[in-house]
């Protein structure tokens, strides 16, 4: 059985402009990440994290190696992977929360006595029943995220692409999300490749944590099996220990000090 992505010898370089010098943002990345599994990639600033993500959604091409999803090269983003940004810029303003939600199976000509059910199921999953006929500028931060999810769910793909989608949140709120998408991914169980700097959210919500090394020429360092019971104690003895030695590793990292993980 196929990976449901995988990636072997994956570089990126980025050619550069007239004032700026080429720039080899990944290189050597060797990577697979399980079918249903919640996987995360940790790393220092600029070490290349959204360049991988928008491999595997097939925004852009690798300059090196290869890319598959279910064992199939990546070509061009497919309705088998889907993306919630960081922004809510994502969502359309002038449409609704129902209406956003249900844009992608309209705009594929599903016909709506199909696509009502699900998306109403969506929008009780994602807390937003009562707010579907709201617009976006009268929404939280937070309900704004939860409407990126359900309309990349309502679009049933077989991967989720989460590119630090709480950065811009408050903490409280930050943290009520990670409950809420920890609570959706194990009651849809869809692969997910999220891309976070916060440890701690790493923790909360991963299988595995993929750590990638400073750039240029970043690549994944090492991965760590996270084996801790859901749902997870922020104050746990085995959680703090691994919150430090996480820590250790990405501090490392962002020095450039050669290591084996620190320890992890």
């Amino acid at each position: 059985m196929h990976p449901a992505i995988r990636m072997k010898g994956v570089g990126m370089r980025f050619a550069g402009g007239r004032r700026t010098p080429p720039y080899q943002a990944l290189e050597g990345v060797d990577l697979e990440v399980r079918e249903g599994e919640f996987f995360c990639l940790l790393g220092p600033s600029g070490c290349g994290k959204t360049s991988l993500l928008n491999l595997v959604a097939g925004f852009v091409q690798p300059t090196a190696g290869t890319v598959e999803i279910g064992g199939r090269a990546v070509g061009e983003p497919d309705k088998d992977r889907g993306v919630v940004f960081q922004s809510d810029r994502a969502l359309f303003d002038w449409l609704t929360v129902e209406e956003n939600v249900a844009f992608g199976l309209r705009i594929r000509g599903v016909p709506q006595a199909q696509w009502r059910a699900p998306v109403d199921e969506l929008l009780r999953v994602v807390g937003l029943w009562d707010h579907r006929a709201k617009l976006p500028r009268e929404l939280s931060g937070g309900m704004k995220q939860r409407v990126q999810i359900a309309r990349v769910l309502a679009n049933d793909p077989d991967i989720l692409l989460m590119d630090e989608p709480f950065a811009a949140l408050d903490a409280h709120t930050r943290g009520r999300m990670q409950k809420e998408v920890a609570r959706i991914w194990e009651k849809w169980r869809r692969t997910v490749l999220f891309v976070t700097h916060d440890i701690a959210e790493a923790i909360w919500l991963a299988d595995r944590i993929g750590i990638m090394t400073k750039g240029p020429g970043s690549h994944i360092r090492a991965i760590l099996e996270v084996d801790l019971p859901r749902p997870r104690a922020r104050m746990d003895a085995a959680f703090v220990d691994l919150f430090n030695r996480l820590t250790d590793a990405i501090e490392l990292e962002a020095r450039g000090v050669e290591h084996e993980g620190a320890g992890v």
